[in-house]
């Protein structure tokens, strides 16, 4: 009922706003407004994902525990904006030995977030000399709670909830991948 309402009350003060005349600069202003709401909905719509993106390039990671134990990873790499922006929304799973790696190219702030994300994670970031700063583990599925980096990061690693946890992986750790200049070979 309240959404009736609601649209009625605007049906009886439409009219009046419409009636009165509004002073030139105030058109301008609506106008501008106007133009850029329908400017704004296309790019909105293009980052409303339905489905999951399509698997990106794949390149080998490998975490360094602190015990020496080596655990390598077949990460996806996520490169430009729009890979990022949508991640890993709407994949059901994540596998034991995947994962998503989100280059930021330099290091920066990392504020991540599990909108339309249905799998749980463990989150990784990352410095640029590939040293882990933070973990964040099982993260909620369809949450808008920030998760964030602590500080700045070259990049952040999105594995399966529990991974960091099984393996061990800790904060300190290495993660051994091209983008930190120390690939595994």
């Amino acid at each position: 009922m309240a959404p009736s309402r609601g649209l009625a009350a605007a049906r009886v003060t439409a009219p009046s706003a419409i009636e009165a005349p509004l002073p030139m600069g105030r058109r301008a202003i609506l106008a501008a407004l106007v133009a850029g709401a329908a400017l704004a909905v296309p790019m909105i719509a293009a980052h409303a994902q339905t489905g999951p993106q399509p698997e990106l390039p794949k390149e080998k990671l490998v975490i360094v525990t602190h015990d020496g134990k080596e655990h390598v990873f077949n990460v996806e790499m996520a490169l430009t904006l729009d890979q990022q922006t949508v991640g890993l929304m709407n994949r059901p799973t994540v596998p034991a030995d995947g994962g998503m790696l989100f280059d930021w190219g330099a290091p920066r702030e990392s504020q991540m977030w599990m909108r339309n994300t249905v799998a749980s994670l463990d989150m990784l970031f990352i410095n640029a000399d590939g040293t882990i700063r933070s973990i964040t583990e099982h993260t909620v599925p369809q949450s808008l709670a920030i998760i964030d980096s602590h500080g700045p990061v070259r990049a952040t690693l999105e594995l399966a909830a529990g991974t960091a946890e099984r393996l061990g992986i800790l904060v300190g750790d290495t993660v051994r991948q091209r983008i930190f200049g120390n690939a595994p070979k």
